[in-house]
Order: structure tokens, then C-alpha cells, then sequence
């Protein structure tokens, strides 16, 4: 959980914060569609975001030389 968090600290620092940016904006709408009444609550949200960081640190320590 904790290198989840870092991980999603790693990339809010690579994005600047900007949560309404056009990174944040695609990854939104790749995740959950471009629909936002049809989106999942915000826990289950919130829930698929850390998944997706767990993921993403897993991807990263595999692939690391």
C-alpha cells in the first residue's frame, strides 16, 4: 500500500498537481469512460486508482534494470 501511495506521488510530482490536466482528463476517460453519470462511486474510484498504482509499482520494479 505504501509504494502505491509513493507511486501515486511519483506521479502527481511528474504532472505537476494539475489534476485537471489533459493527463489526468485521458486518464479519467480511459478508465472509467467520458461519462461521468455513468461512473462508479468515488470509493470504488478511489479503489481502482490505488489497484492501478499497486500495478503500476509492480510493472516498475519488474521492468527495472
Amino acid at each position: 500500500m505504501i509504494q502505491a501511495l509513493i507511486g501515486l506521488f511519483r506521479l502527481g510530482l511528474s504532472t505537476r498537481f494539475r489534476m485537471g490536466g489533459s493527463y489526468w482528463k485521458w486518464r479519467k476517460e480511459t478508465a472509467f469512460g467520458n461519462d461521468p453519470s455513468k461512473w462508479p462511486p468515488a470509493a470504488e474510484r478511489r479503489h481502482a486508482m490505488l489497484e492501478y498504482a499497486r500495478w503500476s509499482q509492480r510493472m516498475r520494479k519488474h521492468l527495472a534494470p
